[in-house]
């Protein structure tokens, strides 16, 4: 499992929409490197994203000086499952190993808080930062199951039902867990919408959609989310397809107040990219010429 990379003729573009935003705003463009995945800084200055198995971080109000390198003493090459610690100063980040490392945003070496000989992709750190939320697989021929790292360091997998599922990140006040499954239904891959409590119970659908949805993200003040839509009958989240990113009240997910296509996929929202404000959010389009 390596990074991946831009095909011939194909860039990534970082946009910024929300729900006031019918149009969204194209803030960056490289041709030189497959970005993914951005995270907002809690100060809202910045934005951190994964390109070439290193993590980079851009000014949101001066895209113009590029991208700049964090560098992490001890750090494998990480993937698009990067999730910023509540505290403001550190990030944890899934890396190709299987692992998940924490490290400071100014740069420094990392820790390592993973152990167990299988696959550990984050995606969630509760408000609190005592626990983080992941996707755990001994390999890729398995369903990707909830798994709940606690302050001690021991996991525990929750009961979701059937299916593999994705994404699980918390709700701001931490009385959720939200992710995809793929539990609702008899198509293969047609993964849908859920939460459960925090602790575990029974999942509850958020919307019954005809397309393929992943990755749903709250905004902090907990009035909006957003997900990406594939097409129906994908299998996975993979890359290059034309997709959708809908905004939508947390009132009534089946209602979107913003839809934005684009050709992307992987790497458009892994992972919860919101303003600390609630009223704008990043993206990533990889269009060919």
């Amino acid at each position: 499992m390596g990074y991946r990379v831009l095909r011939p003729g194909q860039s990534s573009q970082v946009w910024i929409g929300g729900p006031g935003a019918a149009a969204p705003e194209l803030v960056f463009e490289t041709r030189d490197m497959l970005i993914e995945a951005p995270n907002w800084s809690l100060d809202g200055s910045s934005l951190l994203v994964n390109g070439n198995g290193r993590l980079w971080r851009f000014d949101v109000d001066s895209p113009a000086n590029g991208l700049v390198p964090i560098d992490f003493d001890g750090l494998p090459d990480i993937n698009n499952d990067h999730v910023l610690d509540p505290d403001g100063i550190h990030i944890y980040m899934s890396a190709m190993d299987g692992q998940i490392y924490r490290g400071a945003l100014k740069g420094s070496p990392v820790e390592r808080v993973t152990h167990e000989d299988q696959w550990h992709f984050l995606h969630g750190v509760s408000p609190d930062g005592s626990r983080l939320a992941y996707v755990a697989m001994r390999d890729f021929s398995e369903a990707g199951k909830l798994a709940v790292m606690e302050p001690h360091g021991l996991s525990a997998v929750l009961d979701t039902g059937s299916g593999h599922i994705d994404g699980p990140e918390w709700s701001p006040d931490g009385r959720w867990i939200y992710f995809n499954t793929e539990h609702f239904t008899g198509v293969p891959g047609h993964a849908q919408l859920a939460r459960i409590p925090d602790g575990g119970g029974a999942p509850e659908r958020l919307v019954a959609s005809g397309t393929v949805d992943w990755f749903p993200h709250l905004s902090p003040d907990a009035q909006w989310a957003t997900y990406i839509a594939f097409p129906a009958g994908t299998l996975g989240h993979p890359e290059d397809l034309e997709v959708e990113v809908r905004v939508v009240p947390t009132s009534d997910w089946s209602a979107p107040v913003r839809t934005y296509p684009l050709f992307g996929g992987q790497g458009t929202i892994n992972v919860n990219s919101w303003s600390p404000d609630s009223n704008r959010f990043a993206f990533v389009a990889y269009p060919l010429s």
